[in-house]
């Protein structure tokens, strides 16, 4: 009987219409199968809404800011209103600015390349690396891995309460793990950090595509998101938030359009004056394009209502805790236990099985795409593993052969374009794979494992 059966609201089943979804893929046993997209958490599906919206813009594509015919200004007012659209979508406040970006790790960077010079950051060890690793001008404080979300917040109010109280202080956290897909209490860490002085930074890459974000009712400082992972292609991305750290430094890139004037002076140098505004760093031409493909996936969720959306990946969500449950072998990774809300974001490891070896079987032989590594988030997955932090193991890049333990782990991630019928298939193939084991041979190329195509079925 399907997992969905039980579902007692039909009008929840519905995904939303995602370019891609008719692709067959060759299996390696013979023939083909529709493929089943689950690496939401990489690079979501581009929504066919965001497509559509960006095909009827595209001829009138043009330069903006700069161009006094009619593309240009129609380019201009379509930057402009993408602007506002994503503001009215992360609930910004009055005075908040948003500047476009190339991507989250370029927003967190973005951010850390204006942090007053004496500030002290803290980070949790279980960041991705784009929130980990941006912070090295700053003072960085690594927190240890909390294994409830009370024990999160206690250790930042701990950590900050040693801080230096006349300092400036920010606070990074991610709102939803790109490991465990557990949500982090980003208000109750919003409101710690305020308590001691400090701002915060959140990172809502995997948060922002499955639930709500508001800047003002989380009260967090800043917001930084990926288009990618929001069903918007093209590599863009947002940070958002308050003005004043942004003003007050200096551009991130220096080029035209952060600047408001440029003149020579008498001694033969150059006097610049750049803008106040979200143009100060965005320094040359912008990505129209993924800009407006962000605007269009922020209208497209908010149009399709959030409450239905997280309703239906919940329920995924349960099917597929459920059916990895009934496996014995399958180890799902945790840091806050069961009981954690998340999003479509999960983490496993199976007995016996090189996770690399085990994600190739599911795509040769099930067409079913899922990541595994170390998700570029080592501290966190090793410490899930319960493994030595000096052992080694690579993000995607196992050493071991098929068969043998490997310091990775495989995710299966989903969102609001995952058909049921992807669940279904993915739940069956790890019960198979398990019970019955491969039905063809690998071997490992240039750190991947991969069919042996010269090697007979087993």
């Amino acid at each position: 009987m399907s997992v969905f059966t039980a579902a007692a609201d039909q009008s929840l089943c519905a995904p939303l219409p995602v370019l891609g979804k008719d692709v067959t893929v060759p299996l390696v046993t013979g023939g083909e199968v529709s493929y089943a997209a689950l690496d939401y958490a990489a690079s979501a599906p581009a929504l066919q809404r965001v497509w559509d919206d960006v095909a009827a813009y595209a001829p009138y594509y043009g330069s903006v800011h700069r161009g006094a015919g009619y593309l240009s200004q129609l380019s201009t007012d379509l930057f402009e209103n993408s602007r506002a659209t994503v503001a009215e979508f992360l609930g910004c406040r009055a005075g908040d600015q948003v500047i476009f970006t190339r991507s989250t790790t370029d927003s967190l960077n973005l951010l850390a390349a204006v942090v007053p010079a004496d500030c002290q950051v803290f980070v949790y060890e279980t960041e991705h690396h784009a929130s980990l690793l941006p912070w090295r001008d700053a003072r960085v404080t690594y927190l240890n891995a909390p294994r409830t979300p009370a024990q999160a917040v206690e250790t930042l109010e701990r950590a900050l309460a040693e801080r230096d109280p006349y300092g400036p202080a920010l606070v990074c956290v991610t709102g939803a793990s790109n490991v465990t897909g557990e949500l982090w209490p980003v208000k109750e860490l919003a409101a710690a950090a305020h308590a001691h002085g400090a701002r915060i930074v959140l990172d809502a890459a995997q948060l922002a595509p499955h639930h709500p974000v508001g800047i003002a009712e989380l009260d967090v400082d800043w917001v930084a998101f990926s288009g990618h992972k929001l069903y918007a292609p093209f590599g863009s991305g947002v940070l958002a938030g308050r003005a004043d750290w942004l003003q007050a430094a200096e551009p991130y890139l220096a080029g035209g359009g952060a600047s408001r004037k440029v003149a020579r002076r008498t001694d033969g140098g150059v006097d610049v004056e750049w803008h106040s505004t979200a143009a100060r760093h965005e320094a040359g031409s912008p990505n129209v394009i993924g800009v407006y493909s962000i605007a269009a996936a922020c209208k497209a969720l908010t149009e399709a209502g959030f409450d239905n959306l997280v309703a239906r990946e919940q329920r995924l969500v349960a099917a597929v805790r459920a059916g990895l449950a009934e496996v014995p072998e399958v180890k799902v990774l945790s840091l806050f236990g069961d009981d954690a809300p998340r999003v479509g974001v999960i983490s496993f490891v199976v007995e016996g099985w090189n996770s690399s070896h085990f994600a190739a079987a599911l795509s040769a032989e099930y067409g079913i795409g899922v990541r595994d590594g170390l998700f570029c988030a080592h501290p966190l997955v090793r410490t899930l593993l319960g493994s030595d932090p000096q052992e080694v193991g690579e993000c995607g890049a196992p050493e071991a052969e098929p068969g043998e333990r490997s310091l990775n782990a495989i995710r299966v991630s989903f969102g609001a374009g995952t058909p049921d019928e992807h669940i279904e298939r993915f739940v069956r193939a790890v019960k198979e794979l398990v019970s019955k084991g491969a039905q063809w041979k690998y071997r490992t190329e240039d750190g991947r494992c991969v069919p042996d195509r010269g090697a007979a079925q087993l």
